[in-house]
């Protein structure tokens, strides 16, 4: 971080400091009279300091209130919650001047048993009440996915009437099939029994708890799309979580670029050249390790149509090569091998436009060098008709440089897949998102920091799907401790003339956008790095976004889709 950035966090502690001999309002935490809510909270384990659950209060004139524990936690894990139930620590959120004795503050509870205070209102008013707990198994009966295995085709789910269509002209006379479905739920009858989609299947998804079930119908179908984009109707968060916590990933104190691809389903993890993990695309839920075979993933990125890559890092005059793979548990191939013919270090950035297996251009931002030099210069791996066509460096420093990696490097992607189109920019100082034309002369330059100082936007990605061309831009957090969160953007720039506003919050192409993702990392700060990258499905009905904060400590995604309803 620049150390005017620096000067300015000092001068506005002091503000605060001197601010604090004032008595102050303080905001009611709640909205009516009485008790809103019960929140358990881990306090030994590896969740310890974690929610466990809350109780959302709707009588707040009960005599006992039970808090319903996960059976499992995590939900998706066979870990049982009953050795915690003994120790929690309750928070009440209560109206000001409504006070429960003795402070649930002072003692930890335990849920298997009968825990009794006294509860006062803002009139005065007291009586007696009871916490406890219970365990509950989850009423969770959805299905997540759904996909014939030969043939191999992904169905789209339409939640809104529990239908899935699998698209396909073909014979689907005798298929197995594979589901996901809720965490610890069944379904029946057994997906991976040869049937018959010919005509309309039933199946049942029944919750773990045996009661809540939901009926999904499989159809083959040939659906159409609509004229450009997705369905903003079928917009969906995917999930939102701690991915050190959850995942096993490397707290905020290391200094590790993240990076994120999609393939097959599987969104892939990977942290400077340590093997890459991969989860559940749709549940975020952790299922292993990718096979790696001979490749390196300094990096990672993912393609418009069905492959991840995989690349080393090099500096100046050494091998930089770039493994490509259909699949998590499939062995990388090299795909292209190449001397790093800049005098700046490469691969902490990579990012795709286009399929490898038509027209694409892949990127790979060259990083400054710590307290030598800074960067403008890219490397671009042309590709026409499936094959690699050219490797050239390109010069942007003349209008702009970057630093080095992770945190002050910038991410460059390309405007399409087309070199003619020109590129986007954008990193945390100056924090300005660009378009930069093919003749190297800035088309825009919208800022992209409205704190003026404490986030770092330099995480992009850009991917054509249905008829438009899309840049994600995800901004990072510098300081999460302070109160400043990520935020996510994702704008049609089909037409670059749109590519304007007085910051990054009122560009006229926004379709998506998020500035109150919730983060888990609220101690301190560290390594503000970070990524985002866009997940086209290969069949083109389906389109996710997933984005990284690793000094916030959270990982996410959304999905929607094209299908004309």
């Amino acid at each position: 971080m620049k150390m005017k950035k620096i000067f300015i966090m000092i001068a506005g502690a002091l503000l605060m400091l001197s601010s604090c001999h004032e008595p102050q309002y303080v905001e009611p935490t709640a909205d009516r009279q009485g008790i809103t809510s019960l929140t358990a909270i881990f306090t030994f384990g590896e969740f310890v300091d974690k929610e466990m659950a809350t109780l959302v209060i709707d009588d707040p004139n009960a005599e006992r209130y039970v808090i319903p524990v996960p059976f499992y936690y995590p939900e998706a894990s066979f870990d049982e919650t009953d050795v915690y139930m003994t120790k929690v620590r309750v928070v009440a959120e209560l109206q000001p001047n409504c006070t429960i004795e003795p402070g649930l503050g002072e003692q930890l509870l335990d849920l298997t048993k009968e825990n009794w205070f006294t509860y006062t209102n803002a009139k005065g008013e007291s009586r007696a009440i009871c916490i406890t707990g219970e365990r509950v198994k989850s009423s969770k009966c959805e299905l997540i996915s759904f996909a014939l295995v030969n043939p191999a085709l992904t169905g789209v789910i339409d939640k809104a009437t529990n239908k899935v269509m699998i698209i396909s002209a073909d014979e689907l006379a005798s298929c197995s099939a594979k589901a996901e479905i809720s965490a610890h739920a069944t379904i029946s009858p057994d997906p991976a029994e040869p049937r018959s989609y010919e005509e309309p299947v039933t199946f049942t998804v029944t919750a773990h708890n045996g009661v809540s079930k939901t009926e999904y119908i499989v159809a083959k179908e040939l659906p159409e799309k609509i004229e450009k984009g997705f369905n903003l109707n079928t917009v969906e968060q995917l999930f939102n979580f701690d991915p050190v916590t959850m995942l096993g990933m490397p707290a905020y104190t290391e200094s590790i670029a993240p990076s994120l691809a999609y393939v097959g389903g599987k969104l892939v993890i990977a942290s400077n050249g340590a093997t890459p993990i991969y989860v559940n695309a749709k549940t975020g839920v952790k299922e292993g390790a990718v096979t790696l075979g001979s490749a390196e993933a300094y990096s990672v990125t993912n393609d418009e149509g069905n492959y991840i890559l995989y690349c080393n890092h090099a500096n100046a005059g050494e091998t930089f090569n770039i493994w490509r793979s259909t699949g998590v548990d499939v062995a990388p191939e090299l795909w292209h091998s190449f001397t790093n013919s800049t005098d700046l270090p490469m691969g902490a950035k990579m990012k795709v436009n286009g399929s490898l297996d038509g027209d694409a251009l892949v990127v790979i931002t060259n990083e400054g060098v710590a307290g030598t030099t800074e960067s403008g210069k890219i490397t671009v791996v042309e590709v026409k008709a499936g094959a690699i066509a050219n490797t050239s460096v390109v010069d942007l420093s003349a209008v702009g440089t970057w630093g080095e990696a992770p945190v002050n490097i910038g991410t460059v992607v390309a405007a399409s897949n087309d070199m003619a189109d020109g590129w986007f920019t954008s990193q945390y100082e100056p924090s300005e998102f660009r378009w930069i034309k093919s003749d190297v002369t800035l088309g825009a330059a919208i800022p992209s920091d409205m704190t003026g100082w404490g986030l770092n936007p330099n995480c992009l990605d850009a991917k054509s799907f249905n008829n438009v061309e899309y840049v994600a831009l995800f901004v990072v957090s510098h300081f999460p401790a302070w109160g400043m969160g990520p935020e996510l953007y994702l704008y049609d720039v089909t037409d670059k003339a749109q590519v304007t506003g007085a910051d990054v919050t009122q560009v006229p192409g926004t379709v998506l956008s998020n500035r109150a993702i919730t983060w888990y990392q609220t101690g301190s700060y560290a390594i503000a790095s970070g990524d985002v990258v866009i997940a086209p499905t290969a069949d083109g009905f389906t389109f996710q976004l997933y984005y990284y904060d690793h000094n916030s400590q959270v990982i996410g995604g959304y999905a929607a889709d094209c299908i004309k309803r």
